[in-house]
């Protein structure tokens, strides 16, 4: 039997999938790592614990492998976006990586709309000047640590940290390059005109490439260290979200994916460079070659229910604080919770505003709570369907993966908040599926990723609206749209008390 493995290197962990050629997940194992939080809106990370615990990951993997470890063929990944990490000109780590859901640079963002132009910004890149953007942290480094910005000689996303290491080839593929900022979507290729416009040296962008494509094969050093044979080949790989459609088989216009984890993403495949949501969405490049999708973003998904156990019910563990809500109705009796922890994306791109509990009481249990918690995370998510459909998109089914498709009620709470058909996977770890089938074609198992899906991907259970909560969901919907615009004067005078 031969074997590919997905990587996805996400932000509280990295998983790793042994797959073979029917599309079986043979055997994962996952190691999680800390994030930095300095202060109230950062949020870095230190690149070496990335390959530390993916080396960790694929040792674990393989004390269970009882194969021939020649028969694994290749390797590709699924990264968390926008992450930037610095390199000198011998490849050494500069600093910290500082993350997507970093907020610090809201004042780079004002800067580049200032130079570039809101407008010519949207038709190069598609996308707002947003904190979590790889070019606003670039800026911060540039003005805040300008003698460490001195040494930089290129920057790469998480993922292609972890592939140079693994390679000693530096590249990025066009999926995560067009959450930089830098990149020209419809073109694919690097952006001089913004480089020049920002100040940013065109030299310190990456060289580029498919998500398929073969970078090369391990260094001794790494297959030594990690079990591997140093013939294995290595792809590119690609964005998080574009392998979590991937391995969803979104793969043609009118498919749709809710991804719940740390974030939250609704997710839909577009055929073309020429759409324009005026920066209400992210607009991306796809892992497919020469195609597209388009992006809402929860900042704070899967993360308010972690922080909700962390800070509240430590002694539960996720299973046990979600049993019991469907005993709950329809509205979590009155509570409405929106998950703005570290800011939002999608629609309002605040990085100021934050979350709140509305109409508490003191008859209201743990249970509610954590409803309240699901809620608000599927109401946030809904606001992107809700511009999707505004734009002539159809959505009537969905693709759930992640940690929100993992619980039963979860899933038939998002078919009556999107009022549309949704759909569970056999395997919903989208990212990581994704990243292997790009392994896989790129192995030539397969020549096109559809004919991989067709074998990689099954759907198991579809979950309908219930008329009666969709009714009530959509009032409900209305009172929960009305939070932001009450709470952002608030939060804005709140932000001078924060530490």
């Amino acid at each position: 039997m031969k074997y590919v493995i997905g990587i996805d290197l996400g932000t509280s962990a990295v998983k790793t999938l042994l797959v073979n050629k029917s599309g079986k997940v043979c055997l994962e194992q996952t190691i999680a790592y800390p994030l930095i939080q300095r202060k109230s809106g950062y949020s870095e990370q230190d690149p070496e614990e990335w390959v530390s615990k993916t080396v960790n990951a694929l040792k674990g993997l393989f004390s269970k492998f009882d194969g021939n470890i020649e028969d694994i063929e290749g390797i590709s990944f699924s990264g968390q976006m926008h992450g930037l990490v610095l390199l000198d000109q011998e490849g050494n780590v500069l600093r910290d990586a500082i993350l997507w859901n970093d907020t610090r640079t809201t004042k780079q963002c004002q800067e580049i709309y200032n130079k570039v132009g809101r407008e010519k910004l949207l038709t190069v890149t598609k996308n707002p000047a947003l904190e979590g953007f790889t070019l606003p942290k670039l800026l911060w480094v540039k003005e805040n640590e300008p003698e460490l910005f001195k040494n930089a000689s290129t920057f790469v996303l998480p993922k292609d940290y972890l592939r140079y290491r693994m390679t000693g080839h530096l590249a990025t593929d066009y999926s995560d390059a067009a959450g930089t900022l830098l990149l020209n979507i419809k073109e694919k290729k690097w952006s001089i005109e913004i480089c020049d416009d920002i100040g940013i040296a065109s030299s310190l962008c990456p060289p580029l490439v498919e998500s398929h494509e073969c970078i090369g094969t391990l260094t001794p050093s790494f297959a030594f260290e990690s079990g591997l044979s140093q013939s294995t080949r290595v792809f590119a790989g690609g964005a998080d979200n574009a392998c979590g459609a991937i391995g969803s088989g979104i793969l043609k216009r009118g498919e749709t994916l809710c991804s719940i984890g740390t974030s939250g993403v609704i997710l839909s495949y577009e055929d073309n460079s020429d759409s324009d949501f005026e920066g209400r969405v992210h607009y991306f490049n796809h892992g497919k070659k020469d195609s597209f999708y388009t992006m809402g973003v929860t900042l704070s998904a899967g993360y308010s229910l972690t922080w909700f156990k962390e800070v509240f019910a430590r002694e539960y563990n996720f299973e046990d604080l979600l049993d019991g809500i469907d005993t709950v109705p329809a509205g979590s009796n009155g509570l409405v919770f929106t998950p703005y922890l570290t800011g939002e994306r999608t629609p309002y791109a605040d990085s100021v505003i934050r979350g709140s509990f509305i109409g508490m009481d003191a008859s209201h249990n743990i249970k509610d709570f954590v409803r309240a918690i699901l809620e608000g995370i599927t109401f946030s998510l809904n606001e992107s369907i809700h511009i999707f459909r505004e734009n002539g998109n159809v959505i009537d089914t969905i693709i759930s993966i992640g940690g929100g498709a993992k619980n039963d009620e979860w899933l038939q709470m998002q078919a009556d908040i999107f009022d549309a058909n949704i759909v569970r996977l056999k395997s919903e770890q989208g990212p990581g599926v994704g990243a292997a089938m790009l392994a896989a074609v790129g192995v030539e198992w397969f020549a096109t990723l559809e004919e991989c899906a067709e074998v990689f991907i099954e759907r198991i259970k579809e979950f309908k609206p219930k008329e009666a909560n969709v009714q009530k969901y959509q009032k409900l919907f209305s009172i929960y749209q009305q939070v932001y615009s009450k709470t952002k004067s608030l939060n804005l005078e709140l932000k001078a008390y924060r530490t």
